[in-house]
């Protein structure tokens, strides 16, 4: 099963919610038809939006009082075959939804509608977005005679199981490429609501009359209808890079994939060095029968020695710098002549779609594509990207950029080489790239202003080094939380949980629905009212009591018994059984809490990496690395008088070198102090954020560090906030600054009017 992230599990919350919401009052325009709710997740590439929508519908299953029908249509093919991997039996994400039934849409049949069971259906919209449904081969319209005596699509209308009517929850991925014919035919189907989830919120000019109706109607605000992933959330998780680095090549080919080879080969290193689980990946992107440097079609009716296309000149200049062309793919619609055939080595794909199965079984690590790349690849393991902006090329850089932003395996690394997205364009224009620059300005860094970003234009085969590498050598030791005394009174509490498997009162609930009366055979005088309904659809005590330990202390579930066969018992969501689970999770978050303590592991220590070279890197004398960069004001003053000091220290990158794990779970489970410095006995861990992280209970512990063993330094948390502040967090001047430290086993502040005063104390000896 798939571990959602803290905003992933919210956001999953929120849609569900809304859904669960809008069936129990829907609004109507006639006995049998409401219009439906149109909702959109909208997150940016990499921020895990299919687990998202998997969530969400586990949640609307077990919250409802039928088995729902989704219908999960996308544009792609090979996306949509992903996605049906990874939901059937076996797929990584199959034990997110266990309850449902995962089926191409083509392959359903009447009882899979009329059954008791919840129904995933998955297809492209070429499946059924066709404004004919007489023409072509879409047998979704046509009647199979030897399954049901209607159409697949009249199936899906009716949704009849037994007296009732089946919920129907459409679900389109890249929503924004939504038409308003798909829209028309999808609302023939009357669903209770269309989720689609996007990068942005346009909305189809079919689907307009519907939102002014839900926000008059309703009296809903746009942001009811959108669920927005915060882009910060989605770096500091790990999930995507953090930092964007762009150079400009005003030289020939072989100039701009020399200089991302040296970097290749950098970053390759220090993978191997630290060991982790990925070797990086590069693309080629360029035009693919085209003349390099001319607007001309290559002749195919040429020796391959003699080819000027711009992926065989890619390919050839890949080997000549001693690439293996068994690592090298080429991934377009390359033409060649029978009577001139590429080499044996030369791997080309030229099949689109019905190529990728293939060309994915492959282990390539320079990979050259068209414009278009290919639907569906976004290898996390892609750190590196050349793309050909020349003589009018149309690639579209910030689609790319999208491509290459997945981190590999959803965790940043202790050296930035590994977290970095690198770009080399080739462009024949200065004012091209600087139109590159202000449209990438416009749209990725504004959307991720937690993504650090960097660019220069070169006129050599010289390329600027985004790592800043060390001065010294310098250890940081792994912290982590110690739960051995939380664990055994978990452990009673759990033993002492009631069983409900046998239960078939208290494991009953009541929820909502709204009917509604009418006159037969008129849609006017509506009349809705609520009436209790009894949820058919129960869940394991193990489901509820997990994702309510999720809500508050994500880490807290590692210290519970899930195999206990008390928590194999089915109770309905709003059951008395469950809320007695719910309590008993929040009984055992506080336990957690209290009885745990964040300790470091001075055995288990990391070396300090490269830092990123960001456009604003200031110098310092003292630093661990000679620049740093991502400075807010008050910060860079901090910076500037600690570097006057004259000890070691460094600027922490957000979810950086030194990770204090918090107790509390929620947003950030981590905290990454601004600065760091080394004094002989002791690693001081400095921040500059606010008195609101001192004055919360639960990050207290932060000041209180222990260490496992005899061995290693002391770690000192102290905090620095601007004005000055009494024990109790009231403001006594707005002038001056504060320093918390832990004093005499209590977090106490210490007033100074100096910044320079503040620095010192900041490592002094507690």
């Amino acid at each position: 099963m798939i571990e959602l992230f803290q905003f992933q599990q919210e956001a999953a919350e929120v849609l569900s919610n809304r859904m669960i919401s809008y069936q129990m009052d829907p609004l109507l325009v006639s006995k049998e038809k409401s219009i439906p709710l149109y909702t959109v997740l909208q997150s940016i590439t990499g921020s895990g939006k299919t687990i998202i929508l998997a969530e969400m519908l586990e949640q609307f299953r077990a919250q409802s009082d039928h088995q729902p029908i989704i219908l999960w249509v996308s544009k792609g093919k090979v996306v949509v075959g992903q996605t049906l991997e990874n939901f059937s039996d076996g797929g990584k994400y199959s034990q997110n939804i266990p309850n449902y039934k995962v089926i191409p849409l083509l392959d359903c049949t009447e009882s899979d509608i009329k059954s008791n069971e919840s129904l995933l259906l998955i297809a492209t919209v070429g499946k059924f977005n066709q404004k004919d449904k007489d023409q072509g081969d879409r047998r979704i319209f046509q009647t199979n005679l030897d399954k049901a005596d209607s159409s697949l699509w009249d199936l899906l209308k009716q949704r009849s199981a037994g007296e009732n009517k089946r919920e129907l929850i459409i679900v389109y991925d890249e929503g924004h490429n939504l038409s308003d014919q798909q829209v028309e035919l999808l609302l023939e189907l009357n669903p209770l609501a269309i989720v689609a989830a996007s990068a942005t919120t346009k909305v189809p000019n079919a689907l307009e009359y519907i939102v002014t109706r839900l926000e008059y109607d309703k009296a809903l605000k746009k942001e009811d209808l959108v669920t927005v992933i915060n882009n910060k959330d989605v770096v500091e998780s790990g999930l995507i890079k953090k930092n964007i680095s762009i150079s400009g090549y005003l030289t020939p080919m072989e100039d701009a994939i020399k200089s991302l080879l040296d970097d290749f080969k950098e970053s390759e290193d220090v993978s191997v060095k630290i060991g982790t689980p990925f070797l990086p990946k590069a693309i080629y992107v360029s035009d693919t029968n085209m003349i390099m440097n001319r607007s001309m079609v290559d002749d195919v009716n040429l020796p391959f020695d003699q080819r000027q296309a711009r992926p065989i000149q890619i390919w050839k200049q890949l080997v000549k710098s001693g690439i293996d062309p068994e690592e090298i793919a080429v991934y377009c619609n390359l033409k060649f002549d029978s009577s001139y055939p590429a080499p044996n080595n030369f791997h080309l794909f030229s099949g689109g779609d019905n190529d990728y199965e293939l060309f994915s079984q492959g282990q390539y690590r320079h990979i050259i594509f068209n414009q278009t790349l290919q639907e569906g690849w976004d290898d996390p393991s892609c750190c590196f990207a050349y793309i050909d902006k020349d003589m009018g090329s149309t690639t579209q850089v910030t689609q790319i950029i999208g491509r290459v932003l997945r981190q590999p395996n959803a965790q940043h690394f202790p050296d930035e080489l590994l977290n970095t997205a690198n770009f080399y364009i080739k462009t024949d224009e200065r004012e091209l790239f600087r139109e590159i620059i202000d449209d990438i300005q416009k749209t990725l860094v504004a959307e991720m202003p937690a993504v650090n970003f960097s660019y220069h234009l070169s006129k050599s085969n010289t390329s600027r080094k985004i790592a800043i590498y060390p001065k010294n050598v310098m250890d940081l030791p792994a912290i982590s939380i110690d739960s051995s005394d939380a664990k055994k009174e978990i452990d009673t509490i759990i033993n002492q949980m009631n069983d409900y498997r046998n239960d078939a009162v208290n494991t009953i609930g009541e929820g909502e629905k709204i009917t509604v009366k009418a006159s037969i055979g008129s849609d006017s005088n509506l009349d809705s009212h609520t009436v209790a309904s009894s949820h058919s659809n129960k869940v394991t005590a193990r489901w509820i009591f997990k994702r309510q330990i999720d809500k508050h202390a994500k880490k807290a579930i590692t210290l519970c018994d899930l195999a206990d066969p008390k928590f194999d018992a089915l109770i309905e969501y709003n059951s008395n059984a469950a809320n007695y689970v719910r309590n008993l999770a929040d009984q055992i978050v506080g336990i957690y809490r209290n009885r745990s303590k964040i300790v470091q592991v001075p055995w288990d220590t990391q070396p300090v990496g490269s830092v990123f070279d960001g456009k604003d890197s200031k110098d310092f004398t003292n630093g661990l690395h000679h620049k740093y960069s991502g400075f807010n004001d008050f910060e860079l003053r901090f910076a500037t008088e600690l570097d006057a000091l004259g000890l070691m220290w460094m600027r922490n990158p957000a979810n950086g070198f030194l990770k204090i794990p918090l107790l509390d779970g929620k947003g950030t489970e981590n905290f990454n102090p601004d600065f760091i410095v080394w004094d002989t006995k002791t690693i001081f861990a400095l921040d500059t954020k606010g008195k609101h992280l001192v004055m919360d209970e639960s990050r207290r512990k932060l000041f209180f560090i222990e260490n496992l063993g005899d061995e290693g330094v002391n770690i000192s948390v102290k905090f620095i906030t601007e004005g000055k502040y009494d024990d109790r967090g009231h403001l006594i001047d707005p002038k001056g600054y504060s320093v918390w430290k832990l004093k005499q086993g209590i977090v106490r502040v210490e007033n100074c009017t100096l910044l320079s005063d503040a620095a010192r104390i900041c490592v002094e000896q507690n």
